[in-house]
């Protein structure tokens, strides 16, 4: 978490000239078969999260909003309308500066809506995938996450925003302490908390074959990365969406839960099979 992009801020955790710079072949570029299903869950009586997919602009971003009931709803939202109007970039840092535009735009707006409504909790988590050619860019702020399967291995991208994780990454806890820790659902960083947004920012290169999995944190609460890898091996990207939300819901679900799943293939290869409609393209409106 070494270097600054300007406002609002983006800690890289890697070198952004690999994406930046066109060290592979900016020519290649894929084609993305999409899956979203977001529930409300068994517990909650409103789905305070929302999602995006724009894979024309090569865009993905959950959000999960905090501050309870219409309020959460608003903040997720709000991000999600933002980055409904990120447009056609013409290059990767643009694509990335578009991206960075619209979360302040976002956060300002929630900045503002949350002084009017005298909330003291008000805010969303985000994470993004971003993708352009050959590059792709993980942005996030809080315990929202992405993954990736490449070559039959899934690792976590994002490193939750939390109190919990930062006590394991100090050796105070050790990972299954953390499981049962009581304040492990304490985030650290959100959109819509300060007058700047802080993200984080992992870049690399898209391989043939990848499959990004984003999800809030309803998902993880429940199920195991060995069962997210599961889950989407050998399924179509919707069915395994519509399976992990399943596994959700068969175990309590507590939380509301949405999860977007991104299969990468180069342009020229078989087409793949469309995603449903109502699911891949929504802004977050219930299967």
């Amino acid at each position: 978490m070494d270097s600054t992009l300007p406002p609002p801020s983006m800690r890289a955790s890697n070198d952004p000239l690999a994406m930046l710079a066109g060290a592979l072949n900016p020519q290649a570029s894929f084609r993305f078969e999409t899956g979203a299903t977001t529930h409300v869950g068994k517990v909650r009586s409103e789905n305070e999260d929302s999602y995006i997919v724009h894979a024309d602009a090569g865009l993905w971003c959950v959000a999960d909003g905090m501050g309870g009931y219409e309020a959460g709803k608003l903040a997720s939202s709000t991000v999600v309308e933002a980055l409904r109007t990120i447009g056609q970039a013409a290059s990767a840092a643009d694509l990335l500066a578009r991206f960075q535009d619209r979360v302040l735009q976002a956060n300002t707006g929630l900045r503002k809506a949350g002084a009017e409504r005298g909330l003291a909790t008000f805010g969303t988590t985000v994470v993004a995938l971003l993708i352009y050619e050959r590059f792709f860019a993980c942005c996030w702020a809080g315990d929202s996450r992405t993954y990736r399967v490449s070559q039959g291995r899934l690792s976590q991208i994002s490193r939750d925003h939390t109190e919990v994780q930062d006590l394991v990454d100090q050796g105070q806890l050790t990972p299954e302490e953390a499981k049962r820790w009581p304040g492990r659902n304490i985030i650290t960083r959100a959109i819509g908390v300060n007058d700047l947004p802080d993200l984080d920012l992992i870049q690399g290169a898209v391989e043939e074959g990848d499959v990004f999995v984003l999800c809030s944190d309803g998902l993880t609460g429940h199920v195991s990365d060995t069962e997210i890898l599961a889950g989407v091996a050998g399924r179509a990207p919707q069915a395994a969406c519509d399976h992990l939300v399943e596994l959700t819901l068969a175990r309590g679900a507590s939380d509301n839960v949405t999860v977007i799943v991104v299969a990468c293939e180069p342009k020229g290869a078989d087409a793949p099979v469309p995603p449903s409609p109502a699911r891949s393209d929504a802004d977050g409106r219930e299967a």
